[in-house]
């Protein structure tokens, strides 16, 4: 039962559409020296960067607008000059080289923990992300699903379909392990262009 709060940000598990989930990412560039940490399971969108569109940490929380769920990086690292694949991306790291793995897939299925306990009244419900510094030590986001926010909102950027019942989750354990998709701003599926 899952009685304690261990947010893990997104896992991506599946899609919501008929063919079998390949686990494919998309490489994308993260500006030199961009000054965020962004870690595995954290939400990130494509943002201008004039004169480059690289990949940002989507700290939205009422709103997104993701281009999918980070699943680490790699870089030439300034201080040894190797190549270091990473977990996260650790913050105004200098290279000009960086590129992140990103799960684009808009119908992407996630398991997120909620931040309190979420019900069978809450299936189907929109709600919005809890924001929370990941953890360096193992590179993980600690992201959640505000559970308070579970609502017909049509705005809001998740969506629960599922809850994971096993022997650490279950339906109203306290803190709730549910599988969400992007219910609305998927950078893939707006018409309108970045830049």
């Amino acid at each position: 039962m899952s009685t304690t709060a261990t947010p893990f940000g997104s896992r991506p598990l599946g899609t919501i559409v008929g063919s079998p989930y390949q686990g494919k990412v998309t490489h994308y560039k993260i500006k030199n020296a961009y000054a965020t940490d962004i870690f595995y399971g954290d939400i990130v969108k494509l943002t201008d960067n004039n004169p480059n569109t690289t990949i940002e940490k989507d700290t939205g929380t009422a709103t997104l607008t993701p281009i999918g769920v980070f699943l680490g990086c790699a870089y030439t690292d300034p201080t040894t000059g190797q190549f270091t694949p990473n977990q996260y991306f650790p913050a105004s790291i200098a290279a000009d080289d960086i590129v992140a793995y990103v799960a684009t897939d808009p119908f992407v299925i996630m398991q997120m923990q909620g931040d309190e306990s979420l019900t069978q009244d809450d299936l189907g419900k929109n709600c919005a992300i809890v924001q929370t510094a990941g953890t360096t030590t193992i590179g993980n986001s600690k992201n959640s699903v505000d559970g308070s926010t579970a609502a017909t909102t049509a705005t809001l950027p998740l969506k629960i379909i599922d809850f994971v019942d096993g022997p650490d989750s279950a339906v109203g354990d306290e803190f709730t392990d549910v599988l969400v998709m992007f219910n609305v701003g998927h950078q893939l599926l707006n018409t309108t262009g970045i830049g």
